[in-house]
Order: structure tokens, then C-alpha cells, then sequence
């Protein structure tokens, strides 16, 4: 890399930083949409048909977020990394001539690192809200299903002792008669 004196220096920190940049957003649309696929595919498992089976179970894409996410940070951490470097450059004796330039292009990198962070922090913030919901439903879910399953037989029970006691009731109206007013 050149000296950091050189306008050499200076293209190739923005080299960086637009590479940088660029790599954020495909991994930010990437994450984007990882995390609307977990949310639909929790939800396409109430229908159990072919058409709405997630092709991804949920350990898989929890894996891939937290994957995801660490990329993503580690990109951010670079792209700061760089525009730490482009601050030092313009506080450099013998760029003061250049400094609005300079100032300018540093200051559009700091507004699309802090995008790019906010994007992220909020993407990741509304899954791990959903996954949060969706855990919660589904341990809710599961108690439902395991109360029915095991109070089947009190039910049924229920059932045959309901039918029976309306037999007898019936049988006991018909057979004695209907009382008369007297």
C-alpha cells in the first residue's frame, strides 16, 4: 500500500471502502431476506402441505443468522477500520488544500457505514423479536397439544358419563310419567 502522504493511499481507502460497502449491502439483503423466510416459514408450518414446508428447518437458518450476523459485523468493524484510516489521511499536513474534497467523500462513507449499521441492528432486532414470539407460541402450542392428548381419555370419560346421565334422565321422565299438578 503507499505512504500515507499520497493521494495513492487516499484512492485506495476508498477502494476499500466502496468494496466494503458493497459486500455489506449483498450480505444485508442476504440477512434481509433470511430472516423474512424464517418468519414465513414458521408460519407456513401451521398448513403442513407440500407447497408451504420450509425447504430450510429452523436450527438450520438459526445457524445461518448467527453466521450472517457475524460476517456482517465483522464487515462493519472493517468499513470503520477504513474510515478511521480516511480521517487520519485528512488530518495529514499537505491535504489542507484538498480538505473539503476530502471531508465530503469521508463524510458520505460515515453516513453509509451508519446506514448499514442501523439496517442491520434493526434487522436483527425484528428476528430475534420473532423468533422470540414464535418460541413462545409454539411452547404454548405444545401445551395444548399436550393437554388434549393426555386428558383424551377424561374426555371420552366425560363424554360416556354426560350420554348416560342423559339416558337416565330420559328414562326417568318416561317411565315414572309426568307428574300431574294436582
Amino acid at each position: 500500500m503507499a505512504g500515507i502522504g499520497s493521494s495513492n493511499y487516499w484512492e485506495d481507502l476508498r477502494k476499500q471502502a466502496r468494496q466494503l460497502e458493497n459486500e455489506l449491502d449483498l450480505k444485508l439483503v442476504s440477512f434481509s431476506k433470511l430472516c423474512t423466510s424464517y418468519s414465513s416459514s414458521r408460519d407456513g408450518r401451521r398448513g403442513d402441505t407440500l407447497d408451504t414446508t420450509p425447504l430450510l428447518n429452523n436450527s438450520t437458518q438459526d445457524r445461518m443468522f448467527d453466521t450472517m450476523s457475524v460476517e456482517i459485523e465483522q464487515l462493519l468493524a472493517k468499513l470503520t477500520g477504513v474510515n478511521d484510516k480516511m480521517a487520519e489521511y485528512t488530518n495529514t499536513p499537505g491535504t489542507a488544500s484538498l480538505n473539503a474534497a476530502l471531508m465530503h467523500t469521508l463524510q458520505r462513507h460515515r453516513d453509509i457505514l451508519q446506514d448499514y449499521t442501523h439496517e442491520f441492528h434493526k434487522t436483527k432486532g425484528n428476528f430475534l423479536a420473532i423468533r422470540e414470539r414464535e418460541d413462545l407460541l409454539g411452547s404454548v402450542r405444545k401445551d395444548i397439544e399436550t393437554y388434549k392428548t393426555g386428558s383424551g381419555v377424561n374426555n371420552r370419560r366425560t363424554e360416556l358419563f354426560l350420554k348416560e346421565h342423559e339416558h337416565l334422565r330420559n328414562t326417568s321422565i318416561s317411565g315414572t310419567g309426568n307428574p300431574s299438578p294436582s
